[in-house]
């Protein structure tokens, strides 16, 4: 079930794990990991801090249960079908789903104690990975990568003082551009003012790299 869907549990329910990891994740969707703590947490929940530790031992464990609601948020890649589709496809969702809990970007490859979602999501990207003829060291490589660029990519995102393409000209030609002296940077005023012209919207930047390094690994498995 993922969080939207955990979302329709009434705020009347009996507490639970599944009540506390759904709490622990809007509060962290507001504040932070970092802001989230089991004694905000149990005021949120109207519980007594210690109360929470009878559905989790400690914060790393509701991490854990939190970071396998994000993977389960995400899209599966399809064994047997086109590996480039299905690595897009994938990595699309992945970026979507963070942009909606930043917070879990730097937590999605950290747990040591990964839970059964997060553990189907990583076993389906190397059989999709595998059975489109990549070998074991391919695979991983190609894996390492993607996670690398949709991971990487998702954090520059979050970090952004905009979020439309009107936002972005706004900024540039109120902010960027001033602080730009001609004779002293004339590329970059340059091409802030042309992007600007242009209509760019960064977002459609996460597809071109992608694009770039699927293209970049396909001889690679053709060659496996």
């Amino acid at each position: 079930m993922s969080a939207r869907e955990h979302r329709q549990v009434a705020s009347g329910a009996a507490l639970s794990k599944q009540l506390v990891v759904i709490e622990a994740i809007r509060l962290a969707d507001r504040e932070g990991a970092e802001g989230m703590s089991m004694r905000q947490l149990a005021r949120t929940l109207g519980a007594g801090a210690m109360s929470l530790y009878h559905y989790v031992a400690n914060k790393e464990e509701l991490l854990d249960a939190m970071v396998d609601v994000v993977f389960d948020e995400i899209e599966l890649p399809r064994e047997g079908s086109d590996w480039q589709s299905e690595m897009r496809r994938r990595a699309a969702s992945a970026r979507q789903v963070l942009a909606r809990h930043p917070w879990a970007i730097g937590l999605m490859e950290s747990r040591t104690s990964p839970g059964p979602a997060n553990l189907r999501h990583h076993e389906a990207v190397l059989a999709c990975l595998r059975t489109a003829g990549f070998t074991v060291s391919m695979a991983t490589h190609a894996n390492w990568l993607l996670d690398s660029y949709v991971y990487g990519f998702a954090l520059q995102e979050a970090s952004l003082p905009f979020d439309t393409v009107d936002e972005f000209a706004d900024i540039t030609e109120d902010v960027y551009l001033p602080q730009l002296p001609p004779e002293e940077f004339p590329h970059l005023k340059e091409s802030a003012g042309a992007l600007v012209t242009a209509g760019f919207d960064p977002a459609d930047e996460f597809i071109f790299g992608l694009d770039l390094i699927l293209a970049a690994l396909e001889p690679l498995r053709a060659a496996a």
